[in-house]
Order: C-alpha cells, then structure tokens, then sequence
C-alpha cells in the first residue's frame, strides 16, 4: 500500500519590528475575521521561502524589504482540520523601505504597531505560535493543532 504523503500548504509570515514595537494586521477576511497577525501569506510555486515573504509583505504593506535581510525565527506545522496542514515559516524584518499603508483593504481592516510588551490580546491561534516561539526563543518549531 502506497502510503498518502501530506500536501502541507506553506506560508510566509513576517515579523516586522523597530525596536519594542511590532506591526499587526486586523483581518478582513472570513478566517480570523476582527483579529490581529503578522503580514502573511502563501509561498507561489518556483519561489524561494524569503522572496516569497519578502512579496507578501510588499503587497499588503507596501514595505519593501530584501529577502536576503529577513532572517528565520520560527516554523510552525499547523494542522488546521482533518484535511490541511500548513508549514508557516516566520521571518524576522528590522530593515525595510517605506512606511506601511495597508495595500488590501478588502483583506485587512487595519495595520498598527503594537509593543512588545502590549501585543494585541487577540492574534490568531497560529500565527500566534510563531511569534510566542520567536519571542520565547524556543528552538525553531511549534506543532500546533
């Protein structure tokens, strides 16, 4: 019997700090809807994990950050339910260009930064296992689900 490989979907998760403060988006969406994460997104196929979330950033935030710069915090292997996983990866940006302007106003209801010590009470379950895993400074990876 062939056994049934998983098909995780990946994501990209950026972490942008200055100093003590953090940016947090506020979801539009259906999923997570009135709650806060880090800009996200899902890897396109041919792209490598940085150019992706160094992409995701640009387009719902309008920073631009050279992936060569992010640097890898976190990976978080989510089971969502019975039938998808996800592989979240968590980069970590403390250069960029530009100021945030929430480019995905249909996605996104809000972009604010946040303290380190004053973080939204809210964050999604899942990208909140990232950030816990950076901030904690755990060893790299978090099951969840």
């Amino acid at each position: 019997m062939t056994p049934h490989l998983a098909r995780p979907v990946i994501d990209t998760h950026v972490i942008v700090r200055d100093g003590d403060k953090m940016l947090f988006s506020q979801r539009g969406g259906p999923y997570g809807h009135g709650r806060w994460h880090m800009p996200s997104g899902k890897l396109d196929q041919g792209e490598s994990l940085s150019a992706g979330a160094a992409r995701e950033l640009l387009e719902e935030t309008g920073l631009t950050v050279d992936p060569d710069h992010l640097s890898l915090v976190h990976i978080v292997h989510h089971h969502q339910d019975n039938t998808i996983q996800r592989i979240g990866f968590f980069f970590l940006a403390t250069e960029w260009n530009g100021e945030p302007v929430n480019r995905e106003p249909a996605k996104c209801l809000a972009l604010e930064w946040f303290s380190v010590h004053e973080l939204p009470h809210d964050i999604i379950e899942y990208p909140n296992e990232g950030l816990t895993g950076y901030l904690n400074g755990d060893g790299g990876l978090t099951e969840h689900g």
